[in-house]
């Protein structure tokens, strides 16, 4: 720990417990602190997009005096900033959608809610993609979202707020959501570490479109996670927010199993680096070798194929089916006949993944429900995979991440890699695994373009083997290093005297 004059910014949520515990810092100072640092930065960033600090000092006061009574919460004093499509009693929920401007929910989500009983100090909410559906973080309401590793290029999204904030200093955890990647891209672009969750074990509700009707507490393929810059801090954060939602809990509970190991040497691991579907920048496959052969060089048992791995174009094939009908479930009415009209149409000049999304948004419930019997399939042997290993070791998304691209168009936008463009839309094969199979993804830092920036892989566990993936990125972060400050963003925010 460090020294009571020392510069909190960059300590983790295990760190900040303990100085609060001791009375080394206050809740009000560690609240200052991360005001002062969004205050001084966040102008060249835009992260933090709605703001709640004089209820913020409120909360931060309460939990000074719970401390000093020897109140033990898990989260207790921790300032700390959630995903503007997450509902927050008072404050605004609009995904982007400028019409949603005056909508102001009477109620926490779930998630919100089991944060402030563990004690947390919720500041405000962070920025994401209209709708939440690009892996940029941009919105007529409240602007763009920039990296704070290069302010040209995108934090990811639809989580781009989140990681944007982590990787700034401005706090040390977030909770963000995940459909197609929308957690695990932006901890990727920004270096930061995140958890998309076994699929149903944090429940989504008050995670809803703006004045939209309910959604069931586990919607299909969607998730919430949290985000921090350390793997411990995800371990605790997912022991705050798993659980069955009401009226589920009145007769379940969660019992998460424990880590299958917990030596690194103790891991069998495969890592997998090609796809039939796309490929990978040469960063991004140096980065995933160098930590496979330091693996090997540290003993873990590591593996570079399997005849077990299902096929991996048809686990692409049938997540972009069952996300695209789920999808185009709340669009409107013209929008989905435009689709349709596509499909009926001639197909030419249209690229084969445009053409598989169009068809999947006007699937009949019949196709649905065959979709749905492959994936039952695709989980078996999936499972039957990580029967035979402990975790799989892949790519998060193709590249580092990539230049401000706002075209309204996204058939139009390209994405150079290797010196080859590929479609924008056609980046996502490797977030299909764990989305489509329900299973957990840990996202960590694991190294460096050679301009600067952050390469994360996805560490993706056996089912309901959330604590074996998490615990695993912490044993490669304690061995080969994880996240690293932001050297663009300066240090300037200290406490006490």
């Amino acid at each position: 720990m460090d020294s009571p004059d020392a510069d909190a910014t960059y300590w983790s949520v295990t760190q900040q417990v303990e100085a609060l515990r001791v009375g080394r810092i206050s809740a009000v100072e560690l609240l200052d602190c991360a005001i002062r640092r969004i205050e001084n930065f966040d102008e060249r960033i835009n992260a933090v997009v709605v703001r709640d600090l004089e209820r913020a000092r409120v909360a931060a006061r309460v939990a000074d005096d719970l401390i000093k009574s020897g109140e033990h919460r898990p989260l207790l004093g921790i300032p700390m900033t959630v995903k503007e499509s997450f509902n927050v009693a008072g404050l605004p929920t609009t995904w982007g959608f400028p019409q949603a401007r005056s909508f102001v929910p009477s109620e926490d989500s779930v998630a919100v809610e089991r944060l402030k009983a563990a004690g947390a100090v919720i500041i405000g909410k962070t920025n994401v993609a209209t709708g939440l559906s690009d892996w940029q973080s941009f919105n007529a309401v409240y602007g763009t979202t920039n990296n704070p590793w290069d302010l040209s290029l995108s934090p990811g999204g639809s989580s781009g707020g989140s990681a944007a904030a982590l990787a700034a200093g401005f706090v040390s955890l977030e909770v963000g959501s995940d459909l197609r990647g929308s957690l695990r891209v932006p901890a990727h672009y920004c270096g930061v570490y995140g958890h998309k969750p076994t699929h149903g074990i944090i429940p989504l509700r008050g995670h809803v479109p703006p004045g939209a009707e309910a959604l069931p507490s586990n919607p299909d393929l969607a998730v919430a996670g949290p985000l921090a810059r350390c793997a411990e801090d995800l371990a605790l954060a997912l022991s705050v927010l798993a659980g069955p939602d009401v009226p589920d809990s009145i007769g379940l509970r969660l019992d998460l199993p424990v880590s299958r190991h917990v030596r690194l040497q103790d891991f069998r691991i495969l890592v997998l680096t090609e796809h039939p579907l796309i490929s990978i920048s040469n960063e991004t496959s140096n980065a995933i070798d160098h930590l496979a052969s330091g693996l090997v060089r540290a003993g873990v048992a590591v593996s570079r194929g399997s005849t077990l791995v299902p096929d991996l174009e048809q686990t692409a094939t049938c997540y972009t089916t069952l996300f695209m009908s789920l999808s185009a479930s709340f669009w409107p009415v013209e929008a989905y006949d435009r689709v349709k009209a596509m499909v009926s149409s001639a197909s030419a000049g249209f690229n084969q993944g445009r053409v598989q999304r169009a068809l999947a948004a006007t699937l009949s419930h019949r196709d649905w429900i065959g979709a749905d019997q492959l994936r039952a399939g695709l989980r078996k042997q999936w499972q039957n995979l990580l029967n035979e290993f402990d975790v799989v070791i892949c790519p998060t998304m193709p590249t580092v991440a990539l230049p401000h691209n706002q075209s309204p168009d996204r058939e139009a936008r390209r994405v150079e890699m290797n010196d080859v463009k590929m479609y924008y839309e056609d980046q996502d094969p490797w977030l299909t695994i764990a989305s489509v199979s329900g299973l957990p993804s840990t996202v960590a830092p694991v190294g460096r373009s050679t301009s600067g920036l952050p390469i994360g892989v996805q560490i993706i566990g056996p089912y309901m083997g959330d604590r074996t993936s998490i615990l695993f990125a912490g044993l490669i972060e304690r061995t080969f290093g994880g996240f690293r400050e932001c050297t663009k963003i300066g240090r300037d925010v200290r406490f006490g005297p």
